[in-house]
């Protein structure tokens, strides 16, 4: 490493976020400028652990110390191009990622870890600005097609791949724009669109079709799919949010998630002059404490909410890493988010029993009551704290409580795909679903899962594809799916 010091020297260290009256009155990314002396200096507390833990701990397999030595040295190019061999997003994953790698740190046992996603974002932005990022064309083309559908992170990725090694390629999307939940799930204030759309604009120049308003299944017959295409890729997602079927769900006021975001997105695309669903002067309360319910909580506040209140059914995790969750693996502690530094109370161990409506059918409120975590047999429960009910004024509910599965859809019905006992896709080693010549990668065969999960699951479909209908492959494939069998 350039200095196996550093880590002795420096404290972790991440780039200011802008103050949050300023912010609120945006929609733009919440952080400063990092200087590069500062990034420099942070990328030199890699400390030359002798195994990398951090590769382990990224389902892509990103190779963090030879980056980080890279940028600590200045050779900016290079450290691009060690990133690319991995990640063909890094700007998604350098905002969106819960970064695994970090708690995966080796310095991370007793000190602060190394801040890598944010020397993964830098690399990335860098290269843009510098114009490094250009179309990878490919020479030679097999003559062989492939559909995709889905236009999430997990689709893009094995378009992108497998149009590079030459084939045609084709995604599917039933919405308006390309990008899946990174287009209309996820605020602007966390991942501005145009980072989104270089990317696809470098897809398209390499030679990538996307076909917008097209669900399969109803705007395109399924056996045209079939007939068109030598492969056909699934990528769905896991889009079938959860209910919450309690007395009062269906008083008006009462939405979903991703009813509610898409619209606050669409403002922001300018199609819209103001949202659908609006939060502005409204008592909000937020059902769900995992990312899904912080974005709804940062949009509320930007739309100039009276009041939001975010429930998780969980007691609050420790500020510690627990010893149920040791290192390297995942620890589950108290984190906060940009949109929770702006505002709202986060009520914690707290269940809704019932909205409460007045007579026109308006949501008026919610009673909820505190709970308390149970484990009976090796399963987990929540029983309900005598005397701790509890009125909530509300006028907006929002659902943010996670997704069950794929749609069950014209789609699957007519590719006749096996489900497997969670209701998501099955599939074999190599992405096979039970049709022949279709495969599945992401949420919609592994489940709801991590942005970074669907574009390694990407990657490694597309070279199970392309070794299929080329007979080899010189595509990464850096996982193999954590799923049942296929029967």
């Amino acid at each position: 490493m350039g200095d196996p010091r550093g880590f002795l020297k420096l404290d972790r260290q991440l780039p200011d976020r802008r103050s949050v009256p300023v912010r609120l009155r945006d929609w733009k990314e919440v952080y400063e400028v990092f200087p590069e002396e500062l990034l420099r200096d942070q990328a030199s507390r890699c400390m030359d652990c002798g195994i990398p833990f951090c590769n382990h701990g990224c389902p892509l397999g990103n190779l963090i110390p030879d980056w980080n030595d890279l940028v600590y040295r200045g050779h900016w190019r290079d450290a691009i191009e060690q990133l690319h061999s991995t990640n063909n997003f890094p700007e998604f994953t350098g905002r969106l990622c819960p970064a695994p790698c970090e708690t995966a740190c080796v310095l991370g046992i007793n000190e602060p870890p190394v801040t890598i996603k944010q020397v993964e974002v830098s690399i990335v932005d860098r290269a843009w600005a510098e114009g490094w990022i250009t179309p990878l064309v490919p020479t030679e083309h097999t003559g062989r097609r492939i559909g995709v559908v889905g236009s999430g992170p997990a689709g893009l990725a094995a378009a992108q791949q497998l149009t590079r090694a030459g084939h045609g390629v084709v995604v599917f999307e039933r919405a308006d724009r390309i990008g899946g939940l990174l287009r209309y799930g996820i605020p602007e204030f966390k991942m501005e669109k145009q980072h989104l759309d270089r990317r696809l604009a470098q897809m398209e120049a390499e030679g990538t079709e996307f076909r917008t308003n097209t669900e399969v299944g109803v705007d395109l017959p399924v056996s045209e799919l079939r007939s068109d295409f030598d492969a056909v890729v699934l990528a769905g997602g896991a889009t079938q949010w959860r209910e919450l079927p309690i007395p009062g769900c269906d008083a008006v006021g009462v939405h979903q998630a991703m009813e509610y975001l898409p619209g606050a997105n669409r403002v922001q695309e300018g199609d819209l002059d103001s949202a659908p669903i609006s939060a502005e002067g409204l008592d909000v309360v937020i059902i769900g404490g995992g990312d899904t319910g912080a974005d709804c909580l940062g949009t509320a506040l930007r739309q100039g909410a009276r009041s939001v209140h975010q429930f998780e059914i969980m007691p609050r995790p420790p500020d510690e890493r627990p010893d149920q969750t040791p290192w390297p693996t995942w620890p589950m502690v108290y984190r906060v988010t940009s949109a929770h530094e702006e505002g709202g109370v986060r009520e914690y161990a707290i269940s809704t029993s019932e909205f409460l409506a007045d007579t026109d059918g308006r949501l008026t409120g919610l009673r909820a009551h505190r709970v308390e975590k149970v484990i009976i047999d090796g399963r987990v429960t929540f029983e309900a704290i005598s005397g701790s009910e509890e009125d909530f004024r509300a006028d907006l509910a929002l659902l943010a409580m996670g997704f069950n599965g794929p749609e069950q859809n014209q789609l699957l019905d007519g590719l006749g795909v096996e489900l497997d006992a969670r209701g998501n896709v099955a599939r074999d080693a190599n992405y096979r679903t039970s049709a022949e010549g279709v495969y599945v990668c992401g949420d919609m065969g592994r489940g709801q899962s991590l942005i970074v999960w669907a574009i390694a699951e990407g990657r490694s479909c597309a070279a199970s594809v392309d070794r299929a209908l080329s007979g080899s492959s010189h595509l990464p494939s850096p996982i193999k799916p954590t799923a049942l069998p296929l029967n």
